[in-house]
């Protein structure tokens, strides 16, 4: 029996959905019962449904207000082959409700649109017989005897609490595992290639944690938990040696044989980690292009990120923190706030500083000295990206990688062996340390040296290998050189979607290695384009996020219809918008008509002062218009909300129009209520 069956045919009937492999017949089907969803294995049973729907796995089961549904995948996409296992990526799904619908509810058909937005643009891959959720490494380790669900990473299991209901039918009912599919959302390509004859295949992954997801501005630092914001895992595999072509990956049954057998097949892979900086901080949207900059108390975050890094040293080893934010303005608080946490973690710190010829710190070195807790594990190493980088002088970061020194050739790789006179792979050499980088927001200078390091560490492979010559670069193959620079730029543009709602920029200099009048253009349109949904489209995103993953439950928020979407604001604020569009329409229908009657002009004055004062309004009291995620609560959310409505009831105009209370309560819980009564649930 496969770990995870490959197709399955959905019979449903108005009392129950009924979930068979056509492949294997005798094996138990899944009876989920309509409405109640109590969930059986069955053999044999009853089709009561002769029509059935072909489906290529069960993604989970979600209970939102009013039902719950079934998501099925009806749609996904071979995107190639590892280690001769197929790998898929989710195109399409549809959602088995188990109940049939009788009326419409506002938030029931919200929480559904929510869901389906985040499945339509959130990558999402899988495989049936593949762990995509470890490294090879990890998985070198692994207990390969359970079932696949029980074998994925808990942190890179994307649709781990959607299986809920699966995974606790385990205890009963264990035949229910082949119907539980782990997917991961992040980057993934695999591209065959050759350099110098030897064929290879190469895979670049990205996986997305599902601790501590969100957007941009509306998850930062660390939580209660140890968990960071936008925390991924970038692996990058080579198998050399690897015969097959097209989306086939390496097969072991491809592989050309000499004398019987099978020629051996090396697997290298390189691990890379990215993370928000694990204090409490936070930007808060005022619809200003540079938000406002808020730093809890760091004290308060020292056993949060003591226990983020514990569990980084346990999976990972030594932790080279590689911080990129600026050493000046704004951003130099959160280079502060790093570099006293990593101080109070380590026993015993020593700090050396180097300058340079444009400022006085270049690099800083945080380094423990003894080793007597885990977290003397923890390199700190600050590069001043900004000032050694500027004006695309990317090769100014080979300093990084001097300045990292024997440390990046002492973490080795991984490094495996495959086929010859045994089936098993052996392993050769492991990673033992991990690199974890960081800006502002783990994205545009996080990827270019990642991307630098992974150049690095591919060039040390091959030519340990003997693919290449020492001191020859891999970058000397164009056909390669291209795969390479789109692979990484292609992963920083999903990376930066899934956090931003943009591309990544400078992504024009990753794939040419040249910066263009274009790619400037480009980097303009994305940036208007974050200032814009991190400020006015976010906030669903975050919804969508916390909905999917467990982090706000319908059934147990208490809030009544109507209440969760509805803007609750005073009305005068919801409409001084509309009052500004309607200025900026008079005005300029009145420039059209070119009427020269001082009656006219009077009145395209009154309405061009109207619009004037309205835009100032709106972003004098920025907090009231940004689009806030309506499930999760922020408590620098509802603090900033007040104090922008304190503001504007000061206001000799609008203030006038704002009421006092609301039925016994402040105008600004009204507007929050849906976020304070549904707060943050841990799964």
């Amino acid at each position: 029996m496969p770990s995870v069956f490959r197709g399955l045919s959905v019979h449903a009937s108005p009392t129950n959905y009924i979930f068979r492999c056509p492949s294997f017949p005798d094996n138990p089907s899944l009876v989920v019962d309509r409405p109640s969803g109590n969930m059986k294995m069955v053999e044999h049973p009853v089709l009561q449904s002769k029509s059935s729907m072909s489906i290529a796995g069960i993604l989970g089961v979600i209970r939102l207000r009013l039902d719950k549904y079934i998501i099925v995948i009806t749609k996904s996409m071979v995107v190639g082959r590892i280690r001769g296992h197929s790998v898929y990526k989710i195109q399409a799904t549809e959602f088995l409700p188990l109940q049939e619908p009788t009326l419409h509810d506002h938030d029931e058909d919200a929480y559904l649109a929510l869901l389906r937005t985040h499945l339509r643009t959130g990558p999402m891959y899988y495989s049936y017989s593949f762990d995509l959720t470890n490294s090879v490494q990890r998985q070198s380790t692994a207990d390969h005897s359970l079932p696949l669900w029980q074998q994925a990473d808990d942190r890179f299991f994307w649709n781990r609490y959607i299986q809920s209901d699966l995974i606790d039918l385990h205890s009963s009912a264990p035949s229910v595992d082949p119907f539980i599919l782990p997917v991961f959302f992040g980057f993934l390509t695999i591209a065959t290639t050759r350099i110098k004859n030897t064929p290879m295949t190469f895979i670049l992954i990205t996986r997305k944690s599902r601790h501590r997801a969100g957007t941009r501005y509306f998850t930062r630092g660390v939580d209660e938990n140890g968990n960071v914001a936008n925390y991924n895992e970038t692996e990058q595999i080579l198998i050399i040696g690897d015969a097959g072509g097209g989306l086939s990956g390496y097969d072991p049954e491809t592989i050309p044989s000499a004398g019987g057998l099978k020629e051996q097949v090396q697997v290298v892979s390189y691990v890379q980690t990215r993370g928000s900086v694990p204090v409490f901080w936070a930007e808060v949207n005022n619809l200003h292009y540079i938000p406002k900059l808020a730093i809890r108390g760091i004290e308060n975050a020292i056993p949060y990120a003591k226990k983020h890094f514990d569990e980084q040293i346990q999976l990972y080893g030594d932790n080279y923190c590689v911080n990129l934010v600026n050493q000046k303005g704004r951003e130099e608080q959160v280079k502060a706030a790093y570099e006293k946490i990593v101080r109070t973690l380590l026993t015993a710190p020593s700090e050396s500083t180097q300058a340079s010829e444009k400022t006085s710190e270049r690099f800083r070195d945080i380094e423990p000295t003894q080793r007597k807790t885990k977290e003397d594990r923890i390199h700190y190493i600050y590069f001043d990206f900004h000032h050694e980088c500027r004006n695309m002088k990317w090769h100014r970061a080979q300093l990084l990688l001097d300045q990292l020194g024997e440390a990046l050739y002492n973490q080795r790789y991984f490094h495996a062996t495959e086929g010859g006179s045994s089936v098993s792979s052996t392993v050769r050499n492991t990673q033992t340390s991990v690199i974890r980088t960081n800006c502002m927001d783990c994205l545009d200078r996080t990827n270019v040296v990642q991307s630098m390091l992974a150049r690095w560490t591919l060039n040390r492979q091959l030519a340990d290998l003997g693919v290449l010559e020492k001191g020859e670069n891999a970058a000397s193959y164009a056909h390669f050189e291209s795969l390479f620079r789109n692979a990484w730029a292609d992963n920083a543009d999903v990376v930066s979607r899934a956090y931003s709602g943009t591309g990544a920029l400078k992504t024009d200099f990753t794939r040419t290695g040249v910066r263009t009048n274009n790619g400037a253009l480009a980097d303009l349109g994305n940036s208007c384009t974050r200032y814009i949904r991190n400020n006015f489209a976010d906030g669903p995103r975050q919804d969508a996020y916390d909905l999917f993953l467990g982090n706000y439950l319908p059934y147990a928020s208490g809030i009544s219809s109507s209440w969760v979407f509805v803007d609750r604001r005073p009305i005068i604020i919801q409409s001084v918008p509309y009052i500004l569009a309607a200025s900026v329409f008079l005005v300029l229908f009145t420039m059209i008509a070119a009427d020269s009657r001082l009656t006219m002009r009077l009145f395209m004055m009154f309405w061009m002062i109207v619009g004037l004062y309205s835009g100032h309004f709106i972003f004098t009291h920025g907090m009231l218009y940004v689009n806030w995620p309506k499930l999760n609560t922020m408590a620098w959310a509802i603090e900033g909300y007040n104090e922008a409505l304190g503001r504007v009831k000061k206001d000799k105009i609008v203030g006038q129009l704002v009421p006092r209370h609301e039925r016994g309560v402040s105008s600004a819980n009204i507007r929050l209520i849906h976020l304070e009564e549904g707060k943050k649930r841990i799964e």
